[in-house]
Parts: C-alpha cells; sequence; structure tokens
C-alpha cells in the first residue's frame, strides 16, 4: 500500500540522512526536508523520505489505529522486503 509510517530515529548520520527503527526493522532514510532531527525522534517516513516530526504520543496514536485497521503488519512487510533493511542486530547495508 506504500503509507507514510511513524519510525523512531536511533542514528542520525551525515549527508542529511538517518536510520530509524520500528518493530525490530531498521531503515535509512533522508532527512533533508526537516530542519534538525535527533536521536529518540520521531518521524513520519514515506518511501526513504522524513516529510514531518511527530511526538510520541502521536506516533504512538497513528501505529495503534494502523494496527487495528490491519496496514500496519502489510507497511512493516513493505519495509522489511526494501532495499537497505537491517532488523535488530544487524548492521544493514
Amino acid at each position: 500500500m506504500c503509507l507514510a509510517i511513524p519510525a523512531r530515529v536511533v542514528s542520525v548520520e551525515a549527508g542529511d540522512m538517518a536510520t530509524v527503527a520500528l518493530e525490530g526493522i531498521r531503515k535509512p532514510v533522508s532527512t533533508a526536508l526537516l530542519d534538525t532531527v535527533n536521536v529518540g525522534d520521531y518521524l513520519l517516513v514515506h518511501v526513504g523520505f522524513a516529510l514531518h516530526k511527530l511526538s510520541e504520543d502521536e506516533a504512538e496514536r497513528t501505529l495503534k489505529l494502523m494496527a487495528e485497521t490491519g496496514v500496519l503488519a502489510e507497511e512493516l512487510a513493505e519495509m522489511a522486503d526494501g532495499p537497505d533493511t537491517a532488523t535488530e542486530g544487524e548492521t544493514g547495508g
């Protein structure tokens, strides 16, 4: 389906990049569209770009609604199958 999905920043990289994590899946994302990004921030991510910062509460509410409607599992599957995906404990690549 390819919806934007909230994810937490686990590292900030050079060149307007960060790594986000959700449900054990880690993905690199471009943060070029945002002014500042810090570890622990929640970002709304779509096709590899961070579009907007969210509060932790807003991210949790959004993820809960996505899970209740059945789209979260589908989005996580697409996220896990994409390029540059790592799972917890992997370095990615």
